[in-house]
């Protein structure tokens, strides 16, 4: 006979599972879109190398903070949401300056 730890344990373990699924089934529509931010980040350098202006742009970045965090629906929530878009757009800002460096025309840097 299976004790009461037991039966909870497998409860616990499934239910565990389940949330583990939903992350995953997550990940599945965020990479694209996390790609799909990139490709934008992409034409945005090409743009800004055509005009002259330079990939730090803190105004923009404090206006996509502005965009996003309002989603969080607490404040420990909002706190993770803004490190997370931080981590996004500091990788984001890394991609387009590799991007523009490896451009044929690029200026040396």
């Amino acid at each position: 006979m299976m004790s009461d730890r037991t039966v909870n344990a497998t409860a616990y373990r499934q239910e565990l599972d389940e949330w583990r699924k939903q992350i995953d089934a997550l990940d599945q529509q965020l990479s694209p879109l996390l790609c799909k931010r990139l490709q934008c980040a992409q034409n945005i350098s090409f743009l800004k190398s055509k005009i002259g202006e330079q990939v730090l742009q803190p105004e923009r970045e404090k206006e996509v903070l502005n965009n996003v965090l309002p989603h969080a629906d607490s404040h420990l929530k909002s706190h993770a949401l803004e490190k997370i878009y931080r981590c996004i757009i500091d990788e984001t800002r890394l991609f387009q300056q590799e991007w523009i460096s490896n451009q044929p025309d690029a200026p040396a840097s």
